[in-house]
C-alpha cells in the first residue's frame, strides 16, 4: 500500500489569492485530528499525519482499515447511530472512546467520504450551566434595546464574557463587501476599532462563500504548523473537500495578513441575512488560545440569535419607512390629473410627491414641458437628463445614488444632485418623473488606505502591514435609496403612465371628434354641390340642347352653323353623362345594406343581356363555373357591366371581341397581406394599354384616349375601384398594348 499527502502545495501569492482553493488545502491545524472514512465499508480513506500524538497510532497503521478494527464494534455503532438520527453538523457533539481516550468530535459529508473530526476533551471546561447562563443572560439583552447598534453592542460584550477573547467585533459589510466594525467590545488598554472600514480585497470571495457555506471559523494559534493529511495513492489528484471542516487549515495569506495585525488567534462567526453574508462576529485574541466545542456551539447560537434580530429589526426599520411611503402614495394616487397643462404644476407641488420615496426635489417632462418643485435642476439639465437616461434605459427606469459616476463630465449638475430615481413615463418620446437627492458627504475611517490593501517589496506581493487610521470623505454621493422607496416610485410611475395614457386618449378622442365634425360639414358642402351639379347644371344643359335643336330645324342654316351646332349638342351630351356619372360616384359610399350571398353566374347573365343589347358589334361573352360571392347583389352587378362595358368600347376594330370571366381555383393573398382573397378574373382581346399605367387607370376622370376617339367621363374604374373597396376587396389590371386587357377582382374569403 503507497501512502500520499494531499498537501496543496500552488504556490499562493496575492496575484492569485483569488484563485486559491482554500478549501482543498490537504491540511489541518493541530489541534485536533481528522479520520476520512468511506461512506459504504467505513475504512480510513485519508487520516492526519498527527493521530499519534493523541491515540498513539500513526497514519500510515490506520489507512485502509475500517472503524471497527481499530476502535472497537461499539465506536462504529455509536457513529451509526448519529448519522442515523441526523444528528451531523448540529448543536450536538459525538463523544467518542478512541484509544482510551475521550474525544468531542464534529462529523459531516465530503462527498462520498465521511470526515470526523475529533479533539480531546477539556477538563478546564465551562459547566453546561455557565453556557446556558450566558445564553439566558444574552436573551434578555434582547428585549432590552431597540436599535439594531445596541443590540449588536450587548452581543459582542456578551461574546466576549463567554468566549475570554481580547476583543470581539460585529462586522458589517455593505453591497460591495467592504467591512464596517459596527459594535466591539475590547480590553481596556487596546485601540478600539469601532467605526473602522476594511476594503472588499481583505475578504476575497472564496473566503466569503465559505463564511456561508461553514457558519464557524477558529485559529487556535496563527503561528501552527500545518499538519498534512494522508491517503491511500489508488488514483489521480485524489483530494478531500475541507469547506465544513471546523480543523481545516488557513490559508497562508490570511495568516500574514492576521499577523501582520498583531492577532495571536481568532474566532469567526458568519452572519446571513436574506441567503446574503450580512457581517461577521469577529474574535482576536493577541496570544494563542483555543474554545472548547461546547463554548464555540455556544458562541455560535449568538450568531444565530443577532442573524434572527437583524432581521426582525431590519424589517422594522423598513416597515416604519413602508408606512410612510405607502401613506404618501396614497395621497397623491389620488390626485386626478385632467387635460389643463395647469394640473401638471398642481402635481408636483403636492408635498407627498417628494416625500414618497424621500426625495429632496422632483420632476416631470411632459410633451417637451417641465414641471418641478423643491431641489430639482434647471429646466434644460432636467430635459437633459430626460433624454439621456431615456436613451440609456430604452424608456425603461433606472436608480442611483452617485451620479457622477455615469454623468462624469457633468460635474456641476452632480454638484447639485448626487443620486436620483427616473421612471419613463413613454415609449416614444422623453416623457418622463425623476425624483432626486443632493450630496451627503461622510467621513469613512480605514483601517489603513485601502488603496494600499496589497504592498509590494523585496519579497513580492503580500497583504497590507499597516493599520493606521486613514481617513477619506465620500462626495458626490446621497443617502441610499430603500427598496420600499425604489418600489414606492415605480408603482406610482405606472400609475401616473395610466393617468397620461387616459388623458392622451381624451385628447385624441377630442381632436377626432372635432375632425369628425369638420368631415361632416364638409360632406354636406359636397352633397350641396352633387346637388347643384345633378340638377342646377342639368337644366341649361337642356336648354342648350333644345335651342341648338330649333336652330338645326331651320332651313336657312348654313353647313358650317350646322357643323358647329351638332359639335355643341354633342358637348352638353357629354356633360350630360359626366354629371350622372359624378352623382354615381358621390353616391357610392361604404353600403349600410346587408351582405348576402350572390350567385355571380346569375349576376352575368343579365349583365350579358343588357351589354349585347346595346353593342353595335358582335360580342362574345363566356365564363365556366363561378363561385357564390358575399356582398350587395346591385353593386356586385354594377361592377362587372361597368367592366364589360369598358371591354366594348376600347374593342379594336375589325377584330371579334372575346370577353373571358374566369374564377381562378387557388385562394391567394393580395401582395403582402395574410389574408385570402377570391380572384376572379375580367379578360378581353380589346386595344389593351401600357403596363405603367396599371394604377392610374383606376384613378377619377383619367382617360388615356381622347374623347373624339373613346366617348366617356373617365370615371368607369373609379367606380370598380370605389364598388371593390366597400366589399373589403381590391382591384388591379394588367395590359399590353394591342394585346387586351385583364382585371383581376380580390373578393374577401369569408
Amino acid at each position: 500500500m503507497i501512502v500520499k499527502d494531499i498537501v496543496n502545495r500552488d504556490i499562493v501569492n496575492l496575484t492569485n489569492c483569488e484563485q486559491e482553493p482554500i478549501h482543498i488545502p490537504g491540511s489541518i491545524q493541530p489541534h485536533g485530528f481528522l479520520l476520512g472514512l468511506k461512506q459504504e465499508s467505513f475504512s480510513i480513506d485519508f487520516c492526519s499525519g498527527n493521530t499519534e500524538e493523541f491515540i498513539s497510532q500513526s497514519h500510515t497503521k490506520l489507512l485502509g482499515k475500517t472503524l471497527n478494527e481499530v476502535f472497537g464494534d461499539q465506536v462504529l455503532a455509536k457513529l451509526l447511530d448519529y448519522i442515523a438520527d441526523n444528528k451531523m453538523l448540529s448543536s450536538l457533539l459525538l463523544k467518542l472512546n478512541l484509544s482510551d481516550k475521550e474525544f468531542l468530535c464534529t462529523v459531516h459529508k465530503s462527498g462520498t467520504i465521511y470526515i470526523l473530526e475529533a479533539e480531546p476533551v477539556n477538563d478546564q471546561a465551562k459547566q453546561p450551566h455557565e453556557v446556558y447562563d450566558h445564553t439566558s443572560q444574552f436573551l434578555t439583552y434582547l428585549h432590552t434595546t431597540n436599535s439594531l447598534k445596541e443590540l449588536c453592542h450587548l452581543v459582542a460584550e456578551g461574546t466576549r464574557e463567554i468566549t475570554g477573547y481580547d476583543r470581539v467585533m460585529i462586522y458589517r459589510f455593505d453591497r460591495n463587501y467592504n467591512g464596517e466594525v459596527f459594535a466591539e467590545s475590547c480590553r481596556a488598554d487596546l485601540e478600539p476599532f469601532l467605526g473602522l472600514h476594511y476594503p472588499h480585497t481583505d475578504i476575497p470571495p472564496q473566503a466569503r462563500d465559505l463564511y456561508m457555506k461553514n457558519l464557524l471559523r477558529l485559529i487556535t494559534d496563527i503561528d501552527y504548523s500545518p499538519v498534512p493529511i494522508y491517503t491511500i495513492d489508488d488514483q489521480e489528484e485524489k483530494n478531500l473537500d475541507l469547506s465544513l471542516s471546523i480543523l481545516r487549515s488557513t490559508s497562508p495569506i490570511h495568516v500574514e495578513y492576521l499577523q501582520n495585525m498583531g492577532v495571536g488567534a481568532t474566532l469567526t462567526i458568519s452572519l446571513i441575512y436574506k441567503n446574503r453574508l450580512w457581517g461577521l462576529i469577529a474574535c482576536h485574541h493577541y496570544s494563542p488560545k483555543n474554545l472548547t466545542p461546547e463554548i464555540r456551539l455556544a458562541a455560535q447560537l449568538q450568531g444565530h440569535f443577532i442573524t434572527s434580530q437583524i432581521d426582525l429589526r431590519q424589517s422594522q426599520e423598513e416597515y416604519e419607512i413602508a408606512r410612510k411611503v405607502n401613506a404618501s402614495f396614497d395621497k397623491v394616487d389620488m390626485f386626478d390629473l385632467t387635460v389643463d397643462n395647469a394640473s401638471f404644476e398642481e402635481l408636483v407641488k403636492i408635498p407627498e410627491l417628494i416625500t414618497l420615496c424621500n426625495a429632496a426635489g422632483v420632476s416631470l417632462v411632459v410633451d417637451g414641458v417641465v414641471y418641478k418643485s423643491g431641489l430639482a435642476p434647471a429646466d434644460d439639465e432636467v430635459l437633459f437628463l430626460a433624454d439621456y437616461f431615456s436613451e440609456q434605459t430604452e424608456n425603461s427606469s433606472f436608480v442611483t445614488e452617485k451620479l457622477i459616476d455615469h454623468l462624469p463630465h457633468r460635474a456641476e449638475l452632480c454638484g447639485e444632485i448626487a443620486g436620483l430615481i427616473f421612471h419613463a413615463l413613454d415609449m416614444d418620446t422623453n416623457n418622463c418623473i425623476i425624483w432626486y437627492r443632493p450630496e451627503t458627504k461622510t467621513e469613512v475611517k480605514w483601517a489603513g488606505d485601502p488603496s494600499k490593501s496589497i504592498i509590494k517589496d523585496k519579497k513580492g506581493l503580500s497583504p497590507r502591514r499597516s493599520f493606521e487610521l486613514w481617513k477619506e470623505i465620500v462626495e458626490c454621493t446621497c443617502k441610499p435609496w430603500y427598496q420600499s422607496e425604489i418600489e414606492a416610485c415605480a408603482a406610482y410611475s405606472y400609475s401616473l403612465q395610466r393617468q397620461l395614457n387616459m388623458i392622451l386618449l381624451t385628447k385624441e378622442e377630442e381632436k377626432y371628434r372635432k375632425l369628425a365634425e369638420l368631415l361632416k360639414e364638409k360632406n354636406a358642402e359636397l352633397e350641396n354641390i352633387n346637388w347643384i351639379s345633378s340638377h342646377d347644371l342639368q337644366e341649361p344643359l337642356r336648354k342648350i340642347q333644345l335651342i341648338s335643336s330649333h336652330l338645326l330645324a331651320e332651313e336657312e342654316v348654313s353647313s358650317a352653323v350646322e357643323h358647329s351646332l351638332n359639335r355643341l349638342n354633342a358637348s352638353a351630351e357629354r356633360m350630360q353623362t359626366l354629371l350622372a356619372d359624378i352623382r354615381k360616384y358621390s353616391k357610392l359610399n361604404a353600403s349600410e345594406d346587408p351582405f348576402e350571398e350572390v350567385e355571380l353566374g346569375v349576376i352575368l347573365e343579365q349583365v350579358k343581356r343588357n351589354a349585347l343589347e346595346n353593342a353595335e358589334a358582335a360580342v362574345d361573352i363566356s365564363w365556366d363555373k363561378l363561385p357564390v360571392l358575399r356582398g350587395v347583389p346591385f353593386l356586385i352587378q354594377q361592377l362587372f357591366s361597368n367592366l364589360i362595358s369598358n371591354s366594348i368600347k376600347y374593342a379594336k376594330k375589325g377584330v371579334h371581341l372575346r370577353i373571358e370571366i374566369t374564377a381562378w381555383d387557388e385562394k391567394l393573398p393580395f401582395e403582402k397581406e395574410d389574408a385570402l382573397y377570391q380572384v376572379i378574373s375580367v379578360q378581353d382581346n380589346g386595344i389593351g394599354f401600357e403596363q405603367k399605367y396599371a394604377d392610374s387607370i383606376f384613378n377619377i376622370f383619367t382617360k388615356l384616349h381622347h374623347a373624339s376617339q373613346y366617348p366617356g367621363s373617365g370615371m368607369g374604374l373609379a367606380l370598380c375601384k370605389k364598388i371593390m373597396r366597400n366589399h373589403g376587396g381590391h382591384i388591379q389590371a394588367k395590359g399590353e398594348l394591342g394585346v387586351g386587357t385583364e382585371i383581376m377582382l380580390y373578393f374577401p374569403v369569408s
